[in-house]
């Protein structure tokens, strides 16, 4: 058994180590508090381990991703997505019989119940899909059983699955005035989302080929990534015994922000700018290397990988086969290659391991499949989910598992006499 010692006010305390399966260490702060009356004080959480999991597995420095233990280059180059949806969930591979039954229960429940139709007629057609996604996954919560039995939970992680690609494609079809194009129980999981979105009632619509491939190894690379902000509100609401529809709900929001799940969408926004001011992309290229400007490029560099992202180099390469059999001419899509070129042999760029990233190539590949902008925070929510709903069975499952609830250093006014004010 390791052990760590804190030298405090010249008072050692003894600290355990705790060390993960591929060798992570992690000092044990749990008992620091009670021995010392101090915390530990960490902004952002960027050095604390908030819990133990068995899920997925990140080297950022030698650019490693790994889910229950697999190299996501083996499950991306020959896996469906709903295999790695009951991977990740259920811990293990299913056979040919457990993968044939989950899906079939996935396309089973698909349908959303006729009433939550009428919810999409109250939403401004402004509004943004990730606002709605989160509030009618709150909304399932009141139509479906929440009890603590595992039928009932497996039951509820079966819909949750099934049916938010539905609400999803519900959501872009009512923002462009169209009628909802209900599921098909014939399709893959992907094929099903795709047809959702982009068929009309009155004209016969194939899914592409090459739309599914692509569709379905964006959903894998996003599926999970140990505990992103998203995930770890996941954790965090559900750690209250809050039920499966609200913790998922509350990642949801988490993942709405720029800063995360809007990423790829920012890369868009970034590349519009620079076709608006002329397509000179090496002006912006400039104006990222110089620190006063205050402009960073989106989709360049990630807080955990500090090599290639594992997932952008798979999607560079699906992304030049699929640009190449869409014939897509796009003058974004020149800039961004341009933008790519450079960041991949630019000094400044490779001392920083500032590579593109997966918002970079998400982005691309989304807004060559016809996806609308807007939507791309959503499509980030579909991957996400079996990964946010793995982690919310696993720590429920937990018995060691306890509400979270992180400390703070107070920096605010000491104790001062309060003043009445007469407010006769």
């Amino acid at each position: 058994m390791k052990n760590a010692k804190l030298i405090l006010d010249g008072q050692e305390f003894d600290l355990s180590v705790v060390v993960g399966s591929e060798e992570e260490v992690g000092v044990d702060v749990s008992s620091l508090r009670k021995q010392s009356g101090a915390i530990t004080y960490d902004p952002g959480y960027g050095n604390t381990g908030s819990c133990s999991s068995a899920i997925t597995f990140i080297d950022g420095e030698k650019g490693i991703l790994r889910y229950r233990g697999y190299p996501i280059e083996q499950i991306a180059a020959s896996s469906r997505f709903a295999e790695v949806c009951f991977l990740l969930v259920y811990g293990h591979l299913p056979n040919r019989d457990e993968y044939e039954g989950f899906r079939r229960q996935l396309n089973l429940h698909t349908l959303l119940h006729e009433d939550m139709k009428k919810f999409f007629e109250g939403y401004s057609m402004t509004g943004h899909p990730m606002a709605i996604l989160s509030s009618m996954v709150t909304a399932m919560g009141t139509y479906y059983r929440d009890t603590p039995a595992d039928e009932d939970i497996n039951l509820n992680i079966i819909r949750l699955l099934a049916k938010l690609s539905t609400i999803a494609a519900f959501s872009y079809k009512e923002s462009i005035g169209q009628p909802f194009v209900y599921p098909r129980n014939d399709l893959s999981y992907t094929e099903n989302f795709l047809h959702m979105m982009f068929a009309v009632p009155t004209e016969p619509y194939e899914v592409p080929r090459v739309l599914d491939d692509a569709l379905n190894l964006l959903l894998i690379l996003h599926a999970d990534h140990e505990q992103n902000c998203s995930t770890s509100t996941v954790r965090m609401v559900g750690s209250s015994e809050a039920n499966l529809f609200a913790s998922i709900a509350a990642g949801i929001s988490a993942l709405s922000g720029p800063l995360h799940g809007g990423a790829n969408q920012k890369v868009i926004e970034m590349l519009k700018m620079i076709r608006q001011d002329g397509g000179n992309y090496r002006k912006y290229v400039d104006m990222a290397k110089d620190k006063e400007s205050g402009f960073r490029l989106m989709g360049f560099g990630h807080r955990v990988y500090k090599n290639y992202d594992p997932r952008a180099k798979l999607l560079k390469t699906v992304s030049d086969e699929v640009l190449g059999q869409l014939g897509v001419e796009d003058r974004l899509l020149e800039i961004a290659r341009n933008l790519e070129e450079i960041a991949l042999e630019d000094e400044y760029f490779v001392e920083r391991k500032l590579y593109p990233n997966v918002d970079f190539y998400s982005g691309i590949l989304y807004r060559a499949m016809g996806i609308p902008t807007n939507m791309f925070t959503v499509m980030f929510a579909l991957g996400r989910l079996p990964g946010w709903i793995a982690h919310w069975k696993e720590m429920r499952e937990d018995p060691k598992a306890r509400i979270q609830r992180p400390r703070q250093i107070y920096t605010g006014e000491t104790e001062r006499d309060l003043v009445p004010i007469d407010l006769r």
